[in-house]
């Protein structure tokens, strides 16, 4: 599994911003009304911050408490533990994108509408939405690293065996 670059994230956060910018653009200026920002945009990205950041939190514990030979230490599937991954990886990758957009019409508002108190309002919940995407980011890369594979711990690394016995 590839590991997710940042820069990436960050190409994907500017495409969909400066789309999200000229879209509002062309919009407004066929006359037509903007789309509000939702509400609970930032708040489903809070919530899915927070449920990587328990998620990761929980592998965490789980895994030093399994590296420390703890006897009442639970082990960890690798099938949920890949699995927690590719969900960080596709929130994170997606997250970008929405923010993106957020970020881009939030942009729009600030420099064409911000004297109408309704649009000034829409421009701080596309700023707000902006904070929780990132937020969204930066749990999905602490839960990659967090389940990453320490170095040489591959199944056939070191000419071993599948289960670790010398082949």
């Amino acid at each position: 599994m590839n590991q997710l670059r940042i820069g990436t994230l960050v190409g994907l956060f500017a495409s969909a911003a400066v789309l999200a910018w000229a879209g509002a653009g062309l919009w407004d200026s066929l006359g037509n009304t903007l789309p509000a920002v939702p509400l609970l945009a930032p708040v489903v990205l809070g919530l899915i911050a927070a449920a990587l950041l328990a998620m990761a939190l929980s592998l965490r514990s789980r895994l030093r408490a399994q590296r420390e030979r703890r006897p009442d230490a639970r082990p960890v599937d690798r099938m949920m533990a890949a699995r927690a991954v590719v969900f960080g990886q596709a929130s994170a990758l997606v997250s970008a994108v929405v923010s993106g957009l957020y970020g881009g019409f939030g942009v729009f508002l600030v420099m064409h509408r911000l004297e109408v108190p309704n649009r000034r309002d829409q421009a701080l919940y596309a700023g707000i939405a902006v904070l929780a995407g990132i937020a969204v980011v930066a749990t999905a890369l602490f839960l990659e690293r967090v389940c990453r594979l320490p170095d040489g711990d591959g199944d056939d690394a070191g000419g071993n065996g599948p289960m670790g016995e010398p082949v």
